[in-house]
């Protein structure tokens, strides 16, 4: 427990308790698959925030990086006792030698059910704490005692599921403001767009300034994720044609859906030279990292100009942002889409732009192609058939094609597979060729 002979929770500052922590975050910080900063020492610590959830659970905002905006901000929950059950051993970070939480074992708290039932008991009941603002919809009933499973595989976020019944997603790089993985899907339940889990409960902070932290939304425990099925697909040898158009008419619904929820902009005159622009700049960029794209490069540019050529651009709307196929779940025969907070690594404001939907057709694209790559002999037939029939889906759905503006289109799937290209080479080496060979395809079509 926090509370010793010598020690009170009250003595806690945020400037005494990084003397405790700041040796142990930067060793733990690192290993963490969330942590943005991998590749560089974590230095100029900072606890931002912190509350006493409970006896011996604090919630902390720790600064990874010199002051100034938030990029390397990272929400915290970390239990602290004098003696650690061997059931939690593997969520140990480490005894501090020095500070006040000298001599007691600090470790992860979300590994611990106690602790992650106790942060479902806040979210069931709204009200302050500090800093933090709990907060739920009253027309959505939570059960208390529900046993929380910690969810594998995530890469920015962490999330745990109470009884199969309700998922929290914590955001563990956070940014000030409001995240749009709460916005959009609220702006949805409103306009009674069944295709998007509606949050149930959330909690924000108003220290050091205001911005979204979790959200708990129902959990769909017999749905089964696009990647999954993509690759049984193909596994099995097997069409994916059905599904593909099915997956179409729900993306186009739920563009639909956001268009009246959260309104859409006039079509900018210069819209296109503007998108051209910043696309061929995020090329130069990229190839200036990448030596193996610059073979590629004044091919490449000529798809963004054929694009700058059409003057006017498209409506833009709210979209989803980060589209593919581990973001969709099909539950029976029925798509839902989740995860609306976007490129994680993107900024805030940049996230919650309006932008073109078919960027997120592009980003689909892009999915069924490294689905059809992880499952060698590379299938091209397979992938042309899921894009014909995801695009018609959409048509169906939208009555716009995006198969009628194909220019555009190839110069958004372009811009995704820079993209990847660079995530990859930086994160996943083993998958470059994937995106190299799509833009080795996209320069030899422009």
């Amino acid at each position: 427990m926090l509370k010793t002979a010598s020690q009170s929770p009250g003595s806690l500052s945020p400037p005494r308790l990084l003397t405790s922590l700041a040796g142990l975050l930067r060793e733990w910080l690192p290993r963490q698959r969330w942590f943005a900063g991998k590749g560089r020492p974590v230095t100029d610590l900072a606890v931002l925030s912190m509350t006493e959830l409970h006896p011996g659970c604090l919630h902390l905002l720790v600064r990874s990086g010199p002051a100034g905006p938030p990029e390397d901000c990272y929400q915290l929950i970390l239990g602290v006792r004098e003696h650690l059950p061997s059931r939690l051993h593997h969520a140990v970070i480490g005894r501090p030698d020095a500070g006040p939480l000298a001599g007691l074992t600090v470790y992860d708290a979300l590994l611990d059910p106690w602790s992650a039932g106790l942060l479902l008991e806040r979210l069931r009941r709204p009200g302050e704490m500090g800093p933090l603002r709990f907060e739920r919809d009253a027309r959505t009933m939570v059960p208390e005692g529900l046993p929380p499973r910690l969810l594998d595989g995530e890469q920015s976020n962490t999330s745990l599921v109470y009884g199969d019944s309700f998922i929290l997603k914590l955001f563990r790089r956070v940014q000030y403001g409001i995240n749009p993985d709460l916005e959009v899907p609220w702006a949805l339940a409103r306009g009674d767009c069944a295709r998007v889990p509606a949050p149930v409960a959330w909690f924000w902070t108003t220290e050091p300034h205001k911005a979204t932290l979790g959200v708990l939304q129902p959990f769909l425990p017999e749905a089964t994720d696009g990647w999954t099925l993509a690759l049984q697909s193909l596994t099995r040898g097997e069409e994916f044609t059905a599904e593909s158009y099915e997956l179409g008419r729900a993306t186009a619904e739920v563009h639909l859906a956001l268009a009246r929820a959260l309104g859409s902009g006039p079509p900018d005159p210069y819209g296109c030279s503007r998108l051209a622009a910043a696309m061929t700049g995020r090329l130069e960029t990229a190839a200036r990292q990448m030596p193996e794209l610059v073979p590629y490069v004044s091919r490449l540019k000529a798809a963004y100009a054929a694009v700058a050529a059409r003057g006017q651009g498209r409506q833009a709307q709210r979209i989803h942002g980060d589209l593919h196929l581990g973001q969709v779940l099909r539950a029976g025969d029925r798509w839902f889409i989740i995860d609306f907070e976007g490129e994680p690594a993107r900024p805030l404001d940049e996230r919650r732009r309006v932008q073109a939907p078919i960027r997120d057709i592009a980003g689909m694209l892009r999915s069924f192609d490294y689905a059809a790559h992880s499952r060698p002999p590379w299938r091209s037939e397979w992938v042309r058939r899921c894009r014909e029939a995801y695009c018609a889906g959409y048509a169906a759905e939208s009555t716009w094609d995006p198969r009628a503006e194909p220019e555009l289109l190839r110069a958004y799937e372009t811009d995704r597979a820079v993209y990847e290209a660079l995530y990859e080479a930086r994160h996943r080496p083993d998958w470059l060729a994937v995106p190299m060979a799509a833009i080795a395809r996209l320069a030899e079509e422009s």
